[in-house]
C-alpha cells in the first residue's frame, strides 16, 4: 500500500481528527519550529480550520501519521496549494506527539508523500518553507533531496531574533522511486 511503512500509515484527515490537532496545535513546543504564528487557540477556531481551511479546500490533501503498532495517531503531513495545471504542490509536515521525535516517522511520512505526490498525482515539483533554526528539519530535507532554492530574509521573529525561512524544493525527476531520496542522475 501506498500509504504504510513498517512503522507509520498515513490516513486521509477527517473532522473527528479536529481535537488531537487541536492538541498540537496548542502546543508551543510543538509549533515552534514550523507554525510562523505563535498563538492559542479555541477549540471551535481549530474546528472551523479543520473543516474549512484543511478539509474544505480543493487544493490541499492532508493525513494523519498514525504509529502502527499503537494506532495512535502522532502527527500530520498535507500537500497544500496543488497546483494541477503545473503540476506543483507545497509539502507540509508536524510530528505532535514529542515522543515520536527523532524515530525516523518524519522522514517516512516525507517519503511516503513525496512518493504519493510524484508516482500517484504526477506533481513535477514539490516546494516547502523551513525555518533556519530548524537544522534537524533542514538536513532531513537536504537528506530526501530537496534542493535550496531561496532565502526570505529575517522574515519571522521568533524569541527576540529575526530569522530567515528557507524555501526548498524537489522535482520529480529528482526523486528515486527505488530508495525514496534523492536520485543520484
Amino acid at each position: 500500500m501506498i500509504f504504510e511503512t513498517p512503522t507509520i500509515t498515513l490516513r486521509k484527515m477527517t473532522s473527528e481528527d479536529a481535537e488531537i490537532y487541536h492538541v498540537w496545535r496548542n502546543d508551543m513546543e510543538v509549533m515552534q519550529s514550523t507554525n510562523p504564528y505563535l498563538d492559542l487557540y479555541h477549540l471551535d477556531e481549530t474546528k472551523e480550520f479543520v473543516n474549512h481551511v484543511i478539509l474544505g479546500s480543493n487544493t490541499s490533501k492532508s493525513y494523519i501519521i498514525m504509529d502502527k503498532e499503537s494506532n495512535t495517531p502522532i502527527g500530520i503531513t498535507s500537500l497544500i496549494n496543488i497546483d494541477y495545471k503545473n503540476r506543483h504542490a507545497e509539502c507540509i509536515i508536524d510530528i505532535g506527539e514529542k515522543n515520536y521525535w527523532g524515530k525516523g516517522c518524519g522522514t517516512e511520512a516525507l517519503k511516503l508523500i513525496l512518493e504519493y505526490a510524484f508516482l500517484e498525482m504526477n506533481l513535477h515539483r514539490v516546494s516547502l518553507r523551513v525555518f533556519s533554526f530548524n537544522n534537524r528539519a533542514i538536513k532531513l530535507y537536504e537528506k530526501l533531496g530537496f534542493k535550496h532554492e531561496g532565502t526570505s530574509r529575517q522574515s519571522l521573529f521568533r524569541n527576540g531574533t529575526w530569522h530567515d525561512i528557507i524555501h526548498m524544493g524537489i522535482l520529480q525527476n529528482e526523486w528515486d522511486t527505488g530508495t525514496g531520496s534523492a536520485s543520484q542522475n
